[in-house]
């Protein structure tokens, strides 16, 4: 059995306007993690991901692509205690 991990992310570069929320969402989704994902003040995206270890480690490896258009330019990951409510969701700002 898998570890369950939780991390808070934040991702920097040309990552508003390009879909990134949307697309971060589908792919969490997509690997079955609990969290969420919003825009910041400062031009950059927040996320939490919270699942097994290895579907965290992929997600944080995509979210260095991103959807087209997007220019990442890092991925700051912090492991975080409390994993959110089940579901993923995309914030207000």
């Amino acid at each position: 059995m898998d570890t369950i991990r939780t991390v808070d992310v934040v991702i920097r570069g040309r990552v508003q306007g390009v879909g990134y929320r949307y697309w971060t969402s589908r792919e969490a989704e997509r690997r079955g993690l609990n969290g969420h994902v919003r825009n910041r003040a400062d031009g950059g995206v927040e996320a939490r991901f919270s699942g097994a270890s290895e579907a965290v480690a992929a997600m944080l490896d995509a979210c260095r692509l991103g959807p087209a258009g997007a220019a990442v330019t890092s991925v700051e990951a912090i492991d975080a205690a409390d994993p959110p409510d089940a579901g993923f969701r995309i914030l207000r700002d």
